[in-house]
């Protein structure tokens, strides 16, 4: 079943980031400052986006928003490694 949540491009890049991001400081043994503060950076950028600017649209999306990002593809940022 597809969500009834319509995403932009950009907020469900910025999720597949922070997944990965997380997925990969969970798989990290020791040198994981660089990992946290890019999460941290991530965080803060997903919870400011535009798109939550109603009050409740961020629980009423975070959800949806963490398993459309999950079926997400995209190409890499700039700078950034394909997974």
């Amino acid at each position: 079943m597809r969500s009834p949540f319509r995403f932009p491009e950009d907020l469900l890049t910025l999720q597949t980031a922070w997944q990965q991001t997380y997925a990969e400081l969970a798989q990290a043994g020791a040198g994981t400052t660089v990992l946290r503060r890019r999460l941290i950076a991530l965080s803060g950028t997903l919870c400011t986006h535009p798109y939550w600017a109603a009050p409740t649209a961020w629980r009423a999306g975070s959800v949806e928003l963490r398993r459309a990002a999950g079926t997400h593809t995209s190409a890499p940022a700039e700078g950034e490694a394909a997974a």
